[in-house]
């Protein structure tokens, strides 16, 4: 994982400057450079992966007065260097130097639509003057933005870097770029046209082959590859198909509390069936509450479910990091937004389910892609997610979802069935009822989180906190917790983030208090 700051104005301080690059260090502990270029400033902090030379630094020039900062992995970039043959000879093996050469062929929007990755880029042209910048279509790679006092934009890999530079700082949205005017949507992967008539049976099929072609190309990498292994099926069937691909022992990783910890007995069940070389974390109360503010500045967010699945994602990437020379880690998120959750169970159509599931993919890069990356990148690590496939993803969005609802008895039914039979992993738990990351870690630890905050806070507080916080008021003492310390490090910046994760509350039985699926009427055998 890489980070970037660019500013398409010089009127700060190259001190000021270098210390907001600063808060970037650890998405890129490799390598750091800064560029004044045509009235603009580039900051970038390095992580090795593709071209561990010096040759793959960024920013990235060429001879036709361009610059170009990108954080992303660029997959087909073999391909797209090939369109380039005639036209620009590559000086290094880094996936992300053909992005200046396709803008200057093509143009932005056809060079954003060409690429097969997870990237976000900013560009000074200084043939026309204008900042340019782009995010891939999930929004896996974090992007901000905002205005100086002079009305200049600037772009960066966290919010934290634009403090000292914008006002009205915001995240950019996925799957649009800025064309030095404004931001136009060139990919909306939640706009479905027209669903496949493809049956159950040919369903499986596609998805089991996007699937592993979104696993294959994710393992192109200079730098050693680690692999997150919950007990549940996402992570288990990403595991399972590198295995295979790789034909050698992965190195996967799990982690669970010291008290009744679910998932380390199942990540151990797949780790033992696959044969990886697998390392199990313990976490404590102790380490669950030592972590929380630095977890939750890191996270930039207040958002109660992104803040409880974060402490341990963090932790074990921490344990990565401090103990292991992997780079690159396989992450399982972006299934369940695609192909439902335990509440999805009350969707009571199936234009509401889809309608919800186009939601949740809009949404992703608030959520479960912002702990995704926040963890893994605060680590020095990249996180690499294949469910968040574009081709994967366009087509489990296009499957009617009157065959996704759950009208089998058995959640995510199409993605275990594309695997049944196929001896990815055992049929106990191909089709096991997994809970909720946050609560397979250990159910203890929101209930260590909820008891700290019921300490700290009377009834009194959580009243006040009515007029303390208009905006997205906090409704119970835990997520007042979080505000508080959220707001300790970014006062006012609180529309960061759209609103609280949580169930459809317009939806039958699903009007609840907590994001946990545990206080569902289905929950029923899920997390045991």
């Amino acid at each position: 994982m890489c980070g970037f700051l660019s500013i398409d104005s010089s009127e700060y301080p190259m001190a000021i400057f270098d210390k907001a690059l600063h808060e970037l260090d650890d998405r890129g502990p490799d390598m750091t450079g800064t560029q004044e270029a045509n009235g603009a400033v580039f900051g970038f902090n390095r992580l090795s992966i593709m071209d561990l030379s010096e040759k793959g630094m960024q920013p990235f020039n060429n001879n036709n007065n361009c610059t170009l900062v990108c954080n992303g992995e660029i997959y087909n970039y073999p391909a797209l260097k090939e369109n380039l043959a005639d036209d620009y000879e590559c000086q290094s093996h880094s996936d992300c130097e053909v992005l200046l050469p396709l803008y200057q062929k093509y143009g932005l929007d056809i060079m954003c639509k060409m690429l097969d990755g997870e990237f976000a880029f900013s560009i000074k042209d200084g043939n026309t003057g204008k900042m340019l910048a782009g995010r891939d279509p999930m929004g896996i790679r974090p992007m901000f933005y905002g205005y100086t006092e002079k009305g200049k934009i600037a772009f960066s890999s966290v919010a934290k870097a634009l403090v000292p530079f914008c006002h009205d700082i915001k995240p950019f949205p996925p799957g649009c770029y800025y064309d030095g005017e404004k931001i136009v949507r060139y990919n909306d992967l939640g706009d479905v046209k027209h669903y496949v008539e493809d049956d159950v049976d040919l369903i499986g099929v596609n998805l089991r082959e996007k699937l592993v072609e979104a696993v294959d190309k994710r393992l192109q990498s200079d730098a050693p590859i680690g692999f997150l292994l919950s007990g549940g099926l996402d992570s288990a069937l990403v595991c399972s198909i590198a295995q295979r691909i790789m034909d050698k022992p992965i190195k996967t990783f799990a982690i669970g509390m010291d008290r009744n910890p679910i998932d380390l007995k199942y990540a151990k069940e797949v780790a033992d069936y696959l044969g990886t070389d697998h390392t199990e974390v313990i976490m404590t109360r102790e380490d669950v509450l030592g972590h929380l503010k630095e977890v939750i500045r890191k996270l930039e967010t207040w958002d109660i479910t992104t803040i409880r699945a974060s402490l341990g994602m963090y932790i074990v990437c921490e344990y990565i990091h401090q103990n292991t020379d992997l780079k690159v880690i396989l992450t399982g998120e972006c299934s369940d937004e695609m192909f439902g959750y335990k509440y999805t169970d009350f969707a009571p159509s199936p234009a509401e389910f889809q309608q919800e599931s186009q939601k949740r993919v809009r949404e992703l890069y608030m959520y479960d892609v912002l702990r995704a990356d926040r963890c893994i990148s605060s680590n020095s690590l990249e996180g690499r997610v294949p469910f968040a496939d574009t081709d994967f993803v366009q087509y489990a969005m296009s499957i009617d979802p009157a065959k996704k609802m759950n009208v089998y008895g058995k959640g995510k039914y199409l993605l275990r069935h594309a695997f049944d039979g196929q001896d990815y992993l055992p049929e106990e738990i191909l089709f096991r009822e997994k809970a909720a990351f946050s609560d397979a870690v250990g159910h203890s630890m929101v209930d260590d989180l909820k008891e700290y905050a019921e300490g700290l806070y009377s009834d009194e507080d959580l009243e006040k906190a009515k007029k303390k916080y208009s905006y997205k008021t906090p409704f119970t003492k835990e997520s007042l917790l979080y505000r508080d310390i959220f707001e300790e490090y970014y006062p006012g910046q609180a529309a960061w983030i759209k609103d609280y994760w949580m169930p459809n509350k317009n939806w039958e039985n699903c009007d609840v208090d907590d994001p946990s699926a545990r206080v569902l009427k289905n929950y029923g055998d899920s997390g045991k």
